[in-house]
């Protein structure tokens, strides 16, 4: 009885599984290894036309963009998020400071954009407060390069980052840094060397949370990005919408899938439990 009761609880979970993740990834594994439709669309006949477009300069260029903007943004969003996570698990009252962090959740993504856009765009905020300070020379365009992406996938990402690693910082001994610094360390030295041992975690979900998304981000090299900042996401929706090229389409999506479980791997691996071996009494 017990078993048919858990297996009716789990059942709405397994069936939106099924519906909106395992059917959808089949259906692209499969897309993926099909004729290219003439007015887009597949055509069933096998083909490994798609994955050979792959080894292409183009498809690699715009991999190692892909990948370049996913690594600066995670580590930048890392750099801020630790200490504004350390702050805000060492302050009583961080109820207001919380929500702060929340808020952006609250408004929708391309709104945020186009607020970026008002600010680094050349009549925007940043080239009048320029302009204020002094600046007498052309406005400077802030937007349409690879480094207006990176701090907008910053921005966008960064509560994704501050979030798990305030769970795991709260959670830690404290006192242990004093006891570090006791025996002779430094403040920052104990920070290194005791507490982030301690919240590995944390970090590791909190740069998978930033890392993944940005991996298959669209919207955002799309609005503030250039030719030049294209990223993965942008060759599939190109593949779908102009090129009509959809096994392509599917097969780079396939790619960002596979990076994708590989990170959940990554987290898994490195957050798995030792073993506990039973100690024998002796006779």
């Amino acid at each position: 009885m017990k078993g048919r009761a858990g297996v009716l609880y789990t059942l709405p979970l397994m069936l939106w599984s099924c519906i909106f993740f395992i059917i959808p990834i089949i259906i692209v594994f499969i897309y993926s290894f099909l004729a290219k439709g003439l007015y887009g669309g597949v055509v069933w006949q096998f083909s490994l036309k798609a994955f050979s477009a792959l080894f292409s300069w183009s498809f690699f260029r715009v991999s190692l963009v892909t990948l370049l903007i996913a690594v600066l943004s995670t580590i930048l969003t890392l750099l801020i998020a630790l200490p504004v996570s350390y702050y805000l698990a060492r302050t009583k009252n961080n109820t207001l400071l919380l929500a702060l962090v929340v808020i952006p959740f609250w408004v929708n993504l391309l709104l945020r954009v186009y607020a970026w856009i008002a600010i680094l765009g050349r009549e925007g905020f940043l080239n009048h407060l320029m302009t204020f300070l002094g600046y007498r020379g052309e406005p400077v365009q802030f937007l349409f390069n690879f480094w207006a992406v990176v701090i907008v996938h910053v921005y966008t990402y960064l509560p994704y980052m501050i979030l798990p690693l305030y769970s795991n910082i709260e959670k830690f001994d404290f006192g242990l840094l004093e006891a570090a610094r006791d025996l002779g360390a430094t403040h920052m030295g104990s920070l290194v060397r005791v507490m982030l041992p301690n919240i590995k975690g944390g970090i590791v979900t909190a740069i998978l949370f930033a890392f993944i998304p940005t991996m298959g981000s669209y919207a955002i090299p799309d609005l503030v990005g250039s030719t030049n900042s294209h990223m993965l996401g942008n060759s599939i929706a190109y593949n779908i919408r102009t090129a009509n090229n959809w096994p392509l389409a599917s097969a780079i999506s396939l790619v960002l899938t596979l990076i994708s479980a590989l990170g959940i791997m990554i987290y898994f691996f490195l957050n798995r439990k030792p073993a506990r071996h039973k100690v024998r009494e002796a006779p």
